[in-house]
C-alpha cells in the first residue's frame, strides 16, 4: 500500500463516507482549500493508479469507489506511525497519550480489561 498525500487522504475519507461518487460530488464535500475540478480529478486518478480507488464508466463520466477498506488503511497507517514516531512500541504510544493527558486512568483500566479478556 503506497503512502497517501494529505489531499489524497482527505479524498479517500470522503469516498469511504459516500461509498461511490462522481468528482463533482467529492468536490462538494471538501470544506477548506477546494482544488479546481481538474486538479481533483487528477488526485482521484492518482488514487486509482495507487490501487485505492476503482471506477465505473458512464460514457465520458466516471463514478469512483474505494477499493481499499478504511479499516485496512487505518491498520497500515497506525502501524507506520508507531514505527516512525514511537520506536515501534505500543507502550511508548500509550505513554505518550498519558503524558499528554489524552487518556484517563479509567480508559487505561478498560484497555487492560480488554486485553485480559482476550487471554
Amino acid at each position: 500500500m503506497k503512502k497517501l498525500t494529505n489531499k489524497e487522504e482527505e479524498v479517500m475519507k470522503i469516498l469511504w463516507k459516500l461509498e461511490k461518487a462522481f468528482v463533482k460530488e467529492v468536490l462538494s464535500k471538501i470544506k477548506d482549500d477546494k482544488p479546481h475540478y481538474n486538479t481533483l480529478s487528477t488526485i482521484i486518478r492518482n488514487l486509482e493508479d495507487k490501487g485505492y480507488v476503482g471506477h465505473k464508466a458512464y460514457g465520458n463520466t466516471h463514478q469512483y469507489f474505494p477499493v481499499i477498506k478504511k479499516e485496512d488503511y487505518r491498520k497500515r497507517f497506525v502501524a507506520s506511525a508507531i514505527e516512525d514516531y514511537f520506536n515501534n512500541s505500543y507502550k511508548n504510544l500509550v505513554s505518550f497519550f498519558a503524558d499528554e493527558e489524552k487518556i484517563s486512568i479509567n480508559e487505561l483500566k478498560d484497555i487492560i480489561k480488554q486485553i485480559e479478556n482476550k487471554k
